[in-house]
């Protein structure tokens, strides 16, 4: 699998690789296949009448991951695709997704990405996903991911999701419906520059007797930049549920933190957390106390916050 630099820049930076994974991978380069490996335990399928793959992992898998990730490096490029995860019983497996865009024309380049999990009992899934564009040209970079989830009885899913950098535009949505036992946690972190707009919507249903779901996202809005972070939980079972939004607003940025929990069981416990503000002055001061610039004591600060 031979690539060029762009290519390879891309996929250190979404999926930290340097070169092929081990294990299992799929990698999708501008609306095509740009390699792909099986092993005895997860299986990759090209679907038949619509764009993207199956990944099948058999129950009882240990220790083995899956790479999806993908790259486009082409102006005025629209990418869509569909990929379902079927992960069987007992299975305990890491897939590392994600996108980047290199744009160095004045067209839009934009991909969409619906992924399902059908997690199945006591199955356990760490999934992360990065989106990161770049570019010298004035086109815009546009990613839309849409995560649908469905956990089994005693299935558990911790969801990591990472944009710093260089999307204009993103429209993020997650559905997650869970069964008797059931836990998902989400881990979200966001930052927006320039006029970037992103919007985050989480549904999370809790359907099953202890069930639970811990819901967190980090921001930081810089310039003109807007953001929109929803959290809907309903809880419909003795279950618990948690949300919360810590963000950090600068310069002329935009925030809006909208979260919303429903308790439609006597025996649901939901709690929403949200808050927006600037970093404090003293801060800044006492960094700059130890030899940054006020530049610099920002930059620390705004990393410190979204590690």
């Amino acid at each position: 699998m031979a690539m060029d630099e762009i290519k390879k820049t891309l996929l250190e930076k979404i999926a930290d690789l340097h070169d092929v994974p081990a294990g299992a991978y799929n990698i999708r380069s501008n609306g095509g296949l740009e390699g792909r490996n099986t092993t005895a335990n997860i299986d990759i399928v090209t679907k038949d009448k619509r764009p993207g793959i199956d990944i099948y992992i058999k129950p009882g898998t240990k220790n083995e991951s899956v790479h999806i990730p993908v790259i486009i490096s082409q102006t005025g490029l629209t990418d869509l695709v569909y990929n379902d995860f079927y992960v069987g019983e007992g299975a305990d497996v890491t897939i590392i997704a994600g996108c980047g865009i290199h744009n160095g024309g004045d067209e839009k380049s934009q991909h969409d990405g619906i992924h399902s999990f059908h997690i199945g009992k006591n199955a356990k899934v760490k999934y992360i996903e990065k989106h990161y564009g770049e570019g010298d040209g004035k086109g815009e970079n546009v990613m839309n991911p849409t995560t649908v989830v469905d956990i089994d009885e005693n299935g558990y899913m911790e969801m990591e999701t990472v944009q710093l950098k260089g999307i204009n535009s993103t429209d993020r949505v997650t559905n997650a419906v869970l069964r008797a036992g059931a836990k998902f946690i989400v881990k979200e972190k966001l930052m927006t520059h320039g006029r970037q707009f992103a919007k985050t919507n989480f549904c999370v249903d809790l359907n099953g007797n202890d069930s639970s779901t811990n819901v967190i996202s980090r921001s930081v809005a810089k310039d003109d930049s807007r953001q929109v972070f929803l959290a809907k939980i309903n809880g419909n079972a003795r279950c618990t549920g948690h949300s919360e939004c810590d963000a950090i607003i600068m310069d002329n940025a935009n925030i809006s933190a909208i979260p919303e929990i429903t308790a439609n069981n006597l025996d649901a416990q939901l709690i929403h957390e949200a808050a927006i503000g600037k970093i404090a002055g003293e801060q800044i001061i006492k960094l700059m106390t130890l030899g940054l610039t006020e530049a610099e004591a920002e930059a620390q600060i705004v990393n410190g916050f979204l590690k």
